[in-house]
């Protein structure tokens, strides 16, 4: 640190000189602007007048005092005859000149040196400046002239830092990342048998798993060096400056070896190549090319383990995935039921939560949620609580941090009418309403008429388990829950509204996925059409290519009518058989604005939430579907109901 601030001292003190040096020449003695200019005749003038005390020569300037004046005048003379000659044309005799005492000043040898040192002045201050900018390169963590640098920050393993007991929900991935771990610690183990541990780690899986936090487990667990750096930052405007980032990361690498080596969203690199308009001279490719080269080239180095993530193995290189490089991938998914438990039991610690909060219940409703979104939920949670200005945090604060995470948070002072609150109580209750007497449906969670983010109200249904295969009748008892609220709106007001809109674009996405990619039509059979092209440089599908002719596209098209209109015919004849249950969850929808639990079972068995002193009867199995097509019933307008009425 002190010969560092040393250095600096010097580099300043240079600038310093030569700045003051470069005032002083192009700035001269102030004094010296306000001397009057004069002729050579008028000196001569006041000589032969006896006034001038002294003339004091510098090279070819003249500075003449007075007896009389106190002010100094200037004058010059011609370089190439004495000061005396060019007086004596002018008619001054000898005692005249020496009454004037005439003096030089300054040697002509100084003068020279000095004239010199004035020239190098811009060459002195050029290398003060570029001498200062090397040193700042050098000391400065933005390395302003260091391109082919590394920017990957550097972990050390003495330092507190994440383990395997700060992830949870990936037990798999962590059993097969302990062979890292016991690698690490124990080489001689493996080298003994012969064997060879991969040398490169591929983390898949979707946004917020827990990938990045993963790999810190690794380095953490094996007490190892961990350098982390994402793909992009190795990409630069420069050609080969990627390329070089990588070479000096691996030789930061081998020299903390062993240690680990984390990459971030590798696939920013590592695309397959050939796919781009750059040719042989395209950055990202040569970055790619180094990468390859530094994990299984002819240097060989088993002591650094490289661990990337993605979420898009699909446009990953296969020279990237072959063995000897990323030969092991660990797939992340989204946790399961006990797997979200544990993640919030870990996130939960260090927050104050009631004794009331349960963990278990809170994984059981937020099925489908990542590893990040649970971990936003305990936040989000305890900024409720913070908000309203609470020591702990209740489980109440909880499930209304699970409709912020799903929905958005509640707009209660969005201002609307009677007239649309009533028609969104409807259409929520047409939703519930069919979804709840559906055999193969999840069951109503919670229904509420509140805004949500850009929703006018929702309806959340639960699943009972975790699924991951879904079956013909999941999907057809789904497709009459989503036409449910369009439905409900056409009984009751007689027309529809644009809040269905959401609905009827859910409904023909899933009815054509039913159609085109999971072969459920009896009359297409087990087939799949349309190949969606896919361009690997972007990473994304850009069109679908049509594999089937315009009578077998008609068809489709017919299929996915039949589907939606089953649905349609579905929802109606369950709203119509239960209306009574869809005015009464309106009614109760208006007043209370929101529906759950306890209170909602009972208006689902027709009795009053006011009272609940009467016993909830265990609720009926659902009937069974309607096995053939009916006609529609036409429905005719009815009068709307005010708020806190039944509708008749």
């Amino acid at each position: 640190m002190d010969s560092k601030w040393l250095r600096n001292s010097f580099v300043y003190l240079i600038l310093l000189v030569a700045l003051v040096a470069l005032f002083i020449t192009v700035f001269p003695q102030s004094g010296d602007s306000q001397n009057e200019q004069i002729t050579l005749s008028a000196v001569a003038g006041d000589v032969k007048e006896g006034s001038v005390k002294r003339i004091t020569v510098n090279e070819n300037d003249l500075q003449i005092e007075y007896h009389n004046k106190p002010q100094k005048a200037t004058s010059r003379k011609d370089p190439n005859e004495s000061i005396e000659q060019q007086l004596f044309y002018y008619g001054v005799s000898a005692e005249q000149l020496e009454a004037a005492s005439i003096v030089y000043s300054d040697p002509p040898q100084f003068r020279d040196v000095f004239g010199i040192l004035i020239n190098l002045l811009p060459l002195v201050i050029f290398g003060g400046i570029l001498l200062f900018m090397m040193r700042q390169a050098q000391g400065s963590n933005n390395q302003a002239l260091s391109f082919g640098k590394s920017r990957a920050r550097m972990f050390m393993a003495n330092k507190p830092t994440v383990t395997f007991a700060d992830v949870a929900g990936v037990d798999e991935a962590k059993q097969e990342l302990h062979e890292v771990v016991d690698f690490l610690k124990f080489p001689e183990k493996f080298a003994g048998l012969g064997a060879r541990i991969p040398k490169g780690v591929l983390l898949v899986g979707p946004p917020g798993t827990g990938k990045t936090l993963l790999s810190r487990a690794v380095a953490g667990e094996a007490g190892a060096p961990f350098f982390s750096i994402s793909g992009s930052e190795f990409v630069e405007m420069f050609v080969g400056v990627g390329a070089s980032r990588v070479r000096d990361l691996f030789e930061q690498a081998k020299r903390n070896a062993p240690c680990i080596v984390f990459v971030d969203e590798i696939d920013a690199v590592g695309r397959q190549r050939g796919a781009g308009l750059g040719g042989s001279h395209d950055e990202r490719e040569q970055t790619l090319n180094q990468i390859l080269v530094e994990m299984d080239g002819f240097d060989n180095n088993t002591s650094v383990i490289v661990i990337a993530a993605t979420n898009r193995p699909d446009v990953l290189d296969p020279a990237l995935l072959r063995p000897g490089r990323f030969d092991r991938h660990v797939v992340l998914p989204a946790p399961d039921v006990m797997g979200r438990k544990a993640v919030l039991d870990v996130h939960a610690r260090g927050k104050p939560l009631e004794p009331t909060v349960d963990l278990g219940v809170l994984a059981k409703q937020t099925p489908g949620f990542s590893g990040a979104d649970l971990a936003n939920l305990l936040n989000e949670g305890a900024i409720i609580a913070a908000r309203r200005n609470k020591l702990t945090v209740g489980m109440n604060d909880l499930e209304e941090a699970i409709d912020r995470v799903i929905a958005g948070p509640a707009r209660k002072s969005r201002i609307i009418s009677d007239a649309e609150k009533e028609r969104t109580a409807v259409h929520e209750g047409g939703h519930a309403v069919v979804g709840r007497f559906l055999e193969h449906h999840d069951p109503v969670h919670k229904i509420t008429i509140i805004a949500h983010g850009m929703m006018g109200g929702y309806t959340r249904f639960l699943p009972t388990e975790d699924r991951h295969l879904w079956t013909r009748s999941d999907f057809e008892d789904r497709l009459a829950a989503t036409l449910g609220g369009h439905v409900a709106e056409k009984l009751v007001f007689g027309e529809m509204s644009t809040g269905a809109q959401n609905d009827l674009e859910q409904a023909t996405n899933l009815a054509r996925k039913m159609v085109t990619e999971y072969g459920m039509s009896d009359v297409l059979g087990p087939r799949t059409f349309g190949h969606k092209e896919e361009m690997i440089f972007l990473g994304r599908d850009i069109g679908e290519q049509k594999n089937y002719s315009e009578k077998m596209a008609e068809v489709i098209d017919q299929e996915i009518r039949r589907l939606i209109e089953q649905g349609h015919d579905r929802a109606v004849a369950l709203l119509t058989q239960h209306r009574h249950i869809l005015e009464l969850l309106a009614t109760e929808l208006i007043k209370r604005e929101t529906l759950e639990g306890e209170a909602l079972e009972r208006v689902f068995q027709g009795l009053p939430t006011e009272d609940p002193s009467v016993p909830v009867p265990v609720p009926p199995a659902p009937p069974a579907a309607p096995a053939e097509r009916t006609e529609r019933p036409v429905a005719k307008p009815r009068p709307r109901f005010a708020p806190g009425s039944s509708i008749l």
